[in-house]
């Protein structure tokens, strides 16, 4: 008879007063977000007619897709942020539900990890769009300056 040899796994305990506070920096961050990507949209507008030159339209199309498609995705995480919020009481109760708070403690890492990862996806959305609209304006006053 084999006998399997197991790593054992440590689970970093978090106390609900640590992740009621990370669920309220989270909903800080998607808000800014969320008002960032409002200034955005308005930046596009202001170059819409630059970005569409053939030079860069390609580049500036690309970003402006991927700009919407992350803004599609802060709602939905929004609601997961604020249904995770909500269920904290699963913590805090004097009720001892392990499985409950198992899955509750999962559910945190899992948020964690979605929002590190959509922070990271938009930051660098963000300075492709930067880059672009950059390009258009040393572009646009190398014009002004030659005329």
């Amino acid at each position: 008879m084999e006998t399997k040899k197991t790593k054992p796994q440590y689970t970093e305990w978090l106390y609900p007063e640590e992740m009621h506070e990370a669920s309220l920096n989270w909903f800080s961050e998607l808000n800014f977000m969320r008002d960032e990507q409002f200034f955005l949209n308005n930046l596009i507008k202001s170059f819409t007619l630059q970005l569409a030159d053939s030079e860069v339209f390609e580049k500036s199309k690309k970003v402006v897709t991927d700009l919407q498609k992350v803004e599609q995705e802060i709602v939905p995480l929004f609601k997961k942020v604020q249904t995770h919020e909500n269920q904290l009481e699963i913590m805090v109760d004097d009720v001892d539900q392990l499985k409950m708070e198992k899955a509750y403690l999962e559910t945190h890492k899992e948020l964690t990890n979605e929002m590190r990862n959509y922070s990271t996806k938009y930051r660098k959305i963000k300075e492709r769009l930067f880059e672009v609209v950059s390009t258009v304006m040393k572009k646009d006053k190398q014009k002004r300056l030659l005329t």
